[in-house]
């Protein structure tokens, strides 16, 4: 499948570069995958749309505090993002590093932009990433020195203005486990209020966890999806969660995935029309044509053109009439992408 086919105009006003004052205020967009009707609504009224005997799938990965700053000897400032340790060196991404040389000393700055430690850039990688050498424990030390990993489209002068609402607010209310470096952001409309009348109606609640990794921030460079290899993301389904999952399936309720990360899970996990238990990396790629063994509907928010994530939501609700839900989304200026509204797929 050609990447294009995956393209659609979205005015830059609508790429929401802060939260809804209330997590559940934003609008929701209900599609129909086997008619095509749109209807317009609201977040918080999701229950109306869920039924008794229905599970709904929530991903509890945690975000970590992993954009951070760094300064050079001569005092140029750079961005940075945490991907990985690996074997006791940082893996990350660096903004504007072509000019740094490897063994060459930076020094990571706190978030009140003094020094906190130094760091020897080791070994230069592929597309912007570096091995950083680093004495230092990687999730203690982004304590201290680490912002809301926010994607590029959300931009801000002064990180450091913002910090307390995206640490807030870049994160799901029922996050546990940490590991991610973006948000699974459909699950950030989601309230303890809502979560309550949700299992009031009847609807049991299943955790799985999928750590979402750098990929979701490389664009598909490719001409086809064929082409383009998707990064693998580290998962887990537990035992009990997996039984709540298989004993809806078997009652005839409904699987509601929020997210595409927790569609990539539990499609991963499937065997037939049932889930097991597992732990592991997956490299599921989701595109058009994939048939889906457990997910029945999904709550996502809007995605960036010629994506990834646009693909799985074309494979799930079809891509005609998901393109002309996104339509619909920009003419009723919806607003987009992390920070932005939703769509519920039935």
């Amino acid at each position: 499948m050609e990447v294009e086919k995956l393209n659609y105009h979205l005015p830059a006003e609508l790429i929401a570069q802060k939260p809804a004052p209330n997590r559940s205020d934003s609008r929701m967009l209900i599609l129909n995958r086997f008619d095509g009707s749109l209807t317009d609504s609201r977040f918080s009224q999701i229950c109306d749309f869920l039924h008794k005997g229905d599970c709904l799938v929530l991903n509890n990965t945690k975000v970590i505090p992993a954009r951070f700053f760094a300064q050079k000897q001569t005092g140029a400032k750079l961005e940075g993002l945490f991907i990985a340790e690996q074997e006791n060196k940082w893996l990350v991404m660096l903004k504007n590093s072509s000019r740094i040389k490897e063994g060459q000393t930076l020094f990571l700055l706190d978030r009140n932009k003094k020094q906190y430690c130094p760091a020897v850039a080791q070994t230069k990688l592929q597309d912007g990433q570096w091995l950083l050498d680093i004495k230092a424990d990687a999730l203690e030390t982004l304590e201290h020195i680490g912002f809301a990993p926010l994607p590029p489209y959300i931009k801000r002068p002064e990180p450091a203005s913002e910090y307390e609402t995206d640490f807030n607010r870049y994160q799901t209310i029922y996050a546990r486990d940490n590991g991610a470096i973006a948000a699974p952001t459909a699950g950030l409309h989601f309230t303890a209020e809502i979560l309550e009348q949700i299992r009031t109606k009847g609807i049991t609640i299943a955790q799985i966890t999928l750590h979402v990794g750098q990929g979701t921030f490389l664009p598909v460079k490719s001409k086809t999806l064929e082409e383009h290899k998707i990064h693998s993301e580290q998962y887990l389904i537990d035992e009990k969660n997996a039984k709540i999952i298989n004993k809806t399936i078997q009652t005839g309720g409904k699987i509601i995935a929020v997210g595409t990360t927790t569609v990539r899970t539990l499609e991963t996990a499937a065997q037939g029309r049932k889930i097991t238990p597992a732990k592991g990396q997956t490299s599921l790629f989701i595109t058009p044509g994939f048939e889906f063994k457990i997910t029945d509907a999904l709550i996502t928010n809007f995605h960036l053109p010629k994506s990834t994530l646009l693909a799985l939501v074309g494979a799930f609700a079809g891509m005609d009439r998901t393109l002309a839900a996104y339509k619909h989304a920009v003419e009723q200026k919806y607003r987009f992408y992390s920070y932005g509204d939703c769509m519920l797929i039935l």
